[in-house]
């Protein structure tokens, strides 16, 4: 809705940002904006403020009854307790399990990222890779230390980045760069949070079974004990989001 875009004031908590959020509540409490604080869990040092400005809302007379404050935040120790029990408050968890994992991000994939690329069996092939080692990464953290040495929270950002990446390549080099979209992608994208050389090792041993040129042929399997894991044929959007309808709910073989 066009009227709730126009009054809704984003800003992205950090380093000084705290003053110019808290100029933003004051100013939006009288016009009845709304304003949204993102990344909370980024400005520990801002939180006690951030108490006060809320604790004070119920002695405040002249709220415009439209105004609303958004805050969004990972799970941290030092959210102040008497925000969140003034709040309502949504969670949002990551899907559990790779069919789930992989059917919430092809359920957000769009026709302009789909196609266009110059190689589209390359790009088909490697974009489905990349989405199902995205996957295979988030779902080796609920192993806990076997997992990872330290856990990492990787997001869809680590994935909406490399695949502008691998489309990049795959548009402006003749040849598939493959040592260069296995740097980038694994020790600068995902191994930027990595901070773990073992763990880095094995992100980048993960890798490297879905950036290689055995990808590109039908019949590759993910995993070394099941055949149900493979990038299916070149086809529509609708034909890859069918193939992820029919993976088994839960897991099966080894595919990280």
């Amino acid at each position: 809705d066009s009227g709730v875009l126009d009054k809704m004031h984003p800003i992205s908590l950090g380093q000084g940002q705290g003053p110019i959020a808290e100029q933003l509540i004051v100013a939006n409490q009288a016009s009845g904006g709304w304003v949204v604080l993102q990344n909370c869990h980024l400005a520990k040092s801002w939180m006690p403020k951030l108490q006060m400005l809320v604790e004070a809302f119920p002695a405040m007379a002249d709220i415009h009854n439209d105004f609303r404050l958004w805050l969004t935040s990972m799970p941290v120790p030092y959210f102040p307790v008497p925000v969140l029990q003034a709040s309502v408050k949504m969670t949002f968890e990551p899907p559990k399990g790779m069919r789930a994992n992989l059917k919430g991000t092809w359920a957000t994939m769009t026709p302009e990222v789909f196609e266009g690329c110059v190689k589209p069996h390359e790009w088909l092939k490697l974009l489905f890779s990349l989405i199902f080692f995205h996957a295979a990464v988030q779902e080796r953290r609920k192993f806990g230390p076997l997992g990872f040495n330290t856990r990492y929270d990787f997001n869809n950002t680590d994935l909406e980045v490399c695949v502008q990446t691998l489309r990049m390549f795959l548009d402006e080099q003749p040849v598939i760069p493959w040592e260069a979209l296995l740097y980038v992608s694994g020790e600068i994208h995902y191994g930027g949070r990595v901070t773990d050389n073992w763990d880095r090792r094995t992100v980048m041993c993960m890798l490297r079974g879905y950036f290689c040129p055995g990808v590109l042929d039908e019949g590759y399997l993910f995993s070394t004990d099941s055949d149900l894991y493979f990038a299916p044929p070149d086809g529509d959007l609708q034909s890859y989001r069918d193939y992820v309808d029919g993976l088994p709910y839960n897991d099966t073989g080894r595919s990280s």
